[in-house]
């Protein structure tokens, strides 16, 4: 028999939280504005409440090989990229090819049911914020 859980407002406005953002919050940086909201909400409850809507299936846990993991309500498959310097995190929003795993099982001999592709890199603000550095040190001499 499937866990039943009660709703909670907390819970919903974590849900909605994440359903409003197209970033990849940390359980940290989401416990900081639904606190806003609930002055007496824990770290500890934000944990909880995003393990239950992982479990539930309405929400993803992201890990990026960071400290932290990261979460987002986007459950559709689609690809990230991820940026080396600041850390960002963003949707790539391009098809994703679902015959691709389909091909690696083939090749593989793998029973695979899905595929995640991560780009890493320089984000856009981060290259410029190094252009910026660059002129400005070019004007100097």
């Amino acid at each position: 028999m499937a866990e039943r859980r009660r709703t909670s407002r907390q819970r919903n406005r974590i849900f909605e939280m994440l359903r409003e953002t197209r970033g990849h919050p940390t359980a940290r940086s989401i416990y900081d504005k639904v606190r806003r909201q609930f002055p007496d909400l824990s770290l500890g409850t934000v944990y909880r409440n995003l393990g239950v809507l992982v479990k539930q299936g309405l929400v993803n846990r992201l890990d990026f090989g960071g400290t932290f993991d990261r979460f987002e309500a986007r459950i559709l498959p689609h690809h990230h990229f991820v940026c080396e310097r600041c850390g960002a995190v963003s949707d790539l929003d391009i098809p994703v090819d679902q015959s691709l795993t389909k091909k690696l099982c083939a090749a593989t001999g793998l029973d695979a049911t899905r595929h995640e592709i991560r780009l890493y890199g320089v984000c856009e603000a981060c290259r410029r914020k190094a252009n910026d550095r660059a002129s400005r040190g070019k004007g100097a001499r």
